[in-house]
């Protein structure tokens, strides 16, 4: 049997800890008190558009219906799955979701390490400005903005692409928004133009953060820029590439709606190579007004983004610890 006293003792032992662990947390809060009410507004969003939406992950597994409302539909188990994977576009808008994102990600990675290291290497501070200025300001335009400056090039008979460029190379009274094969290129040009200035800037400032004195040491050494950039900087960056690129891994399986909507017009004879996910579901639920089927595809982008987020983490852990995000 066990002694009375020695329960007695460990019952007192735990409460003690607890308290004292209560008493420590209330301590935390006080000292760390204007660092938790500036973190405050933060987790207020976050609740409010992250997680307490998370609710409605339901509706893929039910047959909504507007009278029962979400909880009182009927459910229908992965039906809503079948649908969505049944159809013959299925195949043809995952390969290219997942191709353009492959092509972003990585294009997106060296172009924007490139920019923010030939930027660092402009010394007249007023022209470094200038230039980050310029490169940042197409980010804050909307796509729906961008695909206007897009048809302004393309317009089939004012476009000045269409007017006074292709003529050059023989192409006459050519509609762009009728040739599919094309605009992989057009896509991935106004993609780059429109984000690789606002990803620059993250790299930029890990790029200040390098100490001056490791390139003074590189110099007196007789290294020249070239060796400086691959010997230091890059391998300074790295750790920053690799957390970034993670994050990018958990979107792969969604696309910017307003690129491959807007800027293609959302031309039928386009969509043999530029209807993505995003796109496809968007039809759907416009046509069919089907909102069990468009919850159950951002329910599976979201599950297969968080695995390879997971994945992506494990591979760089096991690599190099250090480049690890968690």
């Amino acid at each position: 049997m066990t002694n009375p006293s020695i329960a007695n003792v460990s019952n007192s032992t735990v409460q003690s800890r607890r308290q004292s662990g209560i008493a420590r947390f209330a301590r935390n809060v006080v000292r760390y008190r204007v660092l938790l009410l500036m973190l405050l507004p933060t987790t207020i969003v976050f609740l409010l558009n992250c997680y307490i939406p998370m609710f409605g992950v339901i509706i893929a597994f039910k047959d909504i219906n507007y009278v029962d409302g979400i909880l009182g539909s009927p459910w229908v188990g992965l039906d809503n799955f079948r649908f969505l994977f049944a159809t013959s576009d299925a195949w043809r808008v995952t390969v290219n979701t997942i191709a353009y994102n492959v092509v972003f990600i990585i294009s997106g990675l060296l172009l924007s390490v490139a920019v923010a290291i030939a930027v660092n290497e402009v010394r007249a501070r007023f022209a470094s400005k200038f230039y980050q200025t310029v490169m940042i300001m197409p980010n804050f335009l909307s796509m729906v903005v961008v695909s206007y400056i897009v048809y302004a090039f393309l317009h089939p008979e004012y476009g000045f692409v269409v007017k006074h460029v292709l003529p050059l190379f023989g192409y006459d009274s050519v509609n762009p928004y009728m040739h599919p094969q094309a605009w992989p290129y057009i896509l991935w040009l106004t993609k780059m133009w429109h984000s690789v200035g606002i990803g620059s800037v993250i790299y930029l400032a890990a790029i200040t953060g390098i100490s001056e004195e490791l390139y003074e040491a590189a110099v007196m050494d007789g290294a020249g820029k070239w060796q400086q950039i691959t010997r230091i900087t890059i391998p300074l960056l790295t750790p920053v590439m690799v957390i970034l690129t993670i994050l990018n891994l958990g979107g792969i399986f969604r696309s910017d709606f307003g690129l491959f909507y807007h800027v293609t017009l959302d031309s039928g004879a386009l969509r043999s190579t530029t209807d993505v996910i995003d796109t496809f579901v968007y039809r759907g639920l416009i046509q069919l007004n089907d909102l069990g089927m468009s919850s159950a595809a951002n329910f599976y982008q979201s599950v297969v983004g968080f695995f390879l987020v997971l994945g992506a983490n494990a591979l760089a852990r096991r690599l190099n610890r250090e480049t690890a995000l968690f």
